[in-house]
C-alpha cells in the first residue's frame, strides 16, 4: 500500500457516564485503501467512526488528523468540510425527495434566491454517470432498492468531495446483485484514491474487499491485520479472545431436558426471517445468537404474535397454537420479554404493584368487579420478595428503579401469568453486573421448574454460560446449531464462525461439554 496516510486517530476514548464506551484507541487509514473495522456487537466500532464524523466529542487527550491537519472534533460541519462521510445502515435520505435533492439536502442550489431543481439535477447527472446508475436525478428515492439508495449515499458523498468513506454494515439489506454492484463502485472509489472504512461481520467481504483489517474488542483496540495476514480463525480469536466470567456458571447439576415444549415449523416474515425450525424441552435454555440485522429478534416476535408470520407454525406440547396476536400466545403460555423494557414493556410512570399485576389483575376483580387491592399489593410483595427486587415500596414508580430492578418487575409480570415458555430478549441489556447474575439464575431457575426457555443475547460469554444448546442466525435464517457432548464447553470462536459465515451453512457441531 503505497498511499499517504489520510487519517489518524490517536489515543481515543469516550465515556458515557459510568460506561467506557472507548479506551485509547487508534487507528490509522491510508489514501485508496479499504480499511475493515471489526468486533462483536457493542465493541465500540460505531462510536469510533461517530467521533470521527463529529457527532460525538471524544474524551481530553486523544487527537484526529486529516491529511496532516488536526480535526475540530465533536463538530460534524468540521468532519464534512474535512472530506469526512459515514453512510449508516440506516441511510439517512429523504424517501419524499428526488436523488438530486437528496445530495443537496442542506446546500440547496438557487437562483435569485429560489430553489433550482435544474442546477442541482445538472451537476447530480455526471455524478450519476460516474457510478454507473440505472436511474436519474429526478428520480423519488421513495421508488429505490435498497441497494440503488445506498448508491444515492455514496453519490452525496463524491458530491460532497470525500476523501474519507465510512460504510457502516452496507451490504446488510442488498441482494446478492445489489452488492456486487456496490463492490464495483468501492473498487472505483479505492482507485480515486478515497480512503474507505469497510465495517462488516462478513467474512467473504473483509476478505474480498479490505486492504487491512482492525478489530475492537470491549472498547478497545486488539490489532491490525495485513491483508495476507487475515484468516477466520486469527479474526474470530481476536474478536473473542476473553474468558467467561465465573458469574455465568450455573448454580446446579445440569438435568436432562425433558419432552419437547415448544417446537417452531418453518417460521418466516416474507421479508428477513426464513425457513426458521427448532424444538425447545422442558427444562432447557435454548441461546439464540447472531449479529444485529441477522433476524433473532423478528423470530422471537413472529413466535409470539407480535408480527405477522407469512409461513410456519407453532407448537406447544404437540398442538398447534400459532398465535396470530400476542394475546394468544399468552392464553397458549408463552410469553415474551421485549429487548426494549421502557418503549414495549414497562409503564414507567406506573407503580411496581401495578405493573407487576398488570396482566391478571381480572383475576383479582370481586364478583361485582371491584378489584381487591389487597390480594395486588400480596402478589407484588411475593414477586418482589422471590426476584430479589429491590425498592422500598410497591408503590414506588417503576421508571425510579436502576435497570436491572426494571427488568425483573418485567420479568415479574410474565411470570404471574404461569407460562409454559418463555422468549427473552436481551434480558440482561442495560443492567449492571450484580443485577446481571441475579437475572442468570433467575434463568437458571426457570428452567429447574420445567419451563422452556429462548434466550437471545449478543453478549457471547452470556448465551455460552447460560444456554444449553446454541442456535445461530445469519441473515434470517438458523444457518448453525452448537449443541454439548461430553468433554468441553461450547465456544465463543464455534459461534462467531457460524456468525460471520466462516463455516457451512446449516451445519452443526457436537461440542464437547464440561459443566458451566
Amino acid at each position: 500500500m503505497s498511499g499517504a496516510v489520510m487519517l489518524e486517530m490517536r489515543g481515543i476514548s469516550k465515556t458515557f457516564g459510568p460506561i467506557r464506551a472507548l479506551r485509547d484507541v487508534s487507528l490509522t487509514l491510508r489514501a485508496g485503501e479499504v480499511h475493515a473495522l471489526m468486533g462483536e456487537n457493542g465493541a465500540g466500532k460505531s462510536t469510533l467512526m461517530k467521533i470521527l464524523s463529529g457527532a460525538y466529542t471524544p474524551d481530553p487527550g486523544g487527537e484526529v488528523m486529516v491529511g496532516g491537519a488536526p480535526l475540530v472534533t465533536g463538530d460534524p460541519k468540521a468532519a464534512k468540510a474535512a472530506g469526512i462521510a459515514v453512510i449508516y445502515q440506516e441511510l439517512s435520505l429523504a424517501p419524499n425527495l428526488s436523488v438530486a435533492e437528496n445530495l443537496f439536502l442542506g446546500a440547496e442550489r438557487s437562483r435569485l434566491g429560489i430553489v433550482s431543481r435544474h442546477r442541482m439535477a445538472a451537476e447530480t447527472r455526471p455524478i450519476l454517470d460516474r457510478l454507473g446508475v440505472g436511474f436519474g436525478p429526478e428520480t423519488q428515492v421513495a421508488t429505490l432498492s435498497m441497494g440503488e439508495r445506498q448508491l444515492v449515499e455514496i453519490a452525496r458523498a463524491i458530491g460532497a468531495n470525500a476523501r474519507i468513506v465510512v460504510m457502516d454494515e452496507p451490504t446488510t439489506s442488498l441482494s446478492s446483485r445489489e452488492a456486487e454492484k456496490l463492490f464495483d463502485v468501492i473498487a472505483d472509489l479505492k482507485a480515486q484514491g478515497i480512503a474507505i472504512v469497510y465495517i462488516s461481520h462478513r467474512m467473504d467481504e473483509i476478505y474480498r474487499l479490505s486492504d487491512r483489517c482492525s478489530v475492537l474488542r470491549d472498547g478497545g483496540y486488539v490489532g491490525t491485520l495485513d491483508r495476507a495476514e487475515l484468516s477466520a480463525s486469527k479474526l474470530v480469536s481476536m474478536m473473542v479472545g476473553r474468558d467467561l466470567s465465573t458469574f455465568y456458571k450455573k448454580d446446579h447439576k445440569q438435568v436432562a431436558a425433558g419432552e419437547p415444549v415448544l417446537a417452531v415449523e418453518g417460521m418466516g416474515d416474507g421479508r428477513l426471517v426464513q425457513g426458521c425450525s427448532f424444538t425447545v424441552r422442558a427444562g432447557e435454555v435454548l441461546g439464540i445468537a447472531g449479529l444485529v440485522g441477522s433476524g433473532r429478534t423478528e423470530l422471537a416476535r413472529l413466535i409470539y404474535g407480535a408480527d405477522p408470520a407469512a409461513s410456519g407454525r407453532v407448537l406447544l406440547d404437540g398442538r398447534d397454537v400459532t398465535p396470530r396476536t400476542p394475546r394468544e400466545a399468552l392464553a397458549a403460555g408463552i410469553v415474551y420479554l421485549t429487548e426494549d423494557r421502557k418503549g414495549l414493556g414497562l409503564f414507567l410512570d406506573m407503580t411496581i404493584a401495578d405493573n407487576i399485576n398488570m396482566c391478571v389483575i381480572g383475576s383479582d376483580a370481586h364478583a361485582v368487579g371491584v378489584i381487591d387491592f389487597a390480594r395486588v399489593r400480596q402478589r407484588a410483595a411475593s414477586a418482589m420478595s422471590a426476584l430479589a427486587i429491590k425498592a422500598p415500596s410497591a408503590r414506588l414508580t417503576v421508571g425510579a428503579l436502576s435497570g436491572g430492578n426494571q427488568q425483573k418487575v418485567l420479568l415479574a409480570r410474565l411470570l404471574e401469568l404461569e407460562p409454559r415458555v418463555i422468549l427473552l430478549d436481551e434480558p440482561t441489556r442495560g443492567v449492571d453486573v450484580g443485577a446481571k447474575s441475579e437475572i442468570y439464575r433467575l434463568i437458571d431457575g426457570l428452567a429447574q421448574r420445567g419451563m422452556a426457555v429462548v434466550m437471545i443475547s449478543s453478549e457471547l460469554p452470556e448465551i455460552i454460560g447460560v444456554a444449553d444448546r446454541v442456535l445461530v442466525m445469519r441473515e434470517g435464517r438458523i444457518v448453525g446449531e452448537i449443541t454439548a457432548a461430553p468433554g468441553a464447553p461450547i465456544t465463543q470462536e464455534a459461534v462467531m464462525t457460524f456468525s460471520t459465515g466462516a463455516a457451512p451453512e446449516t451445519a452443526q457441531i457436537p461440542i464437547p461439554q464440561e459443566e458451566l
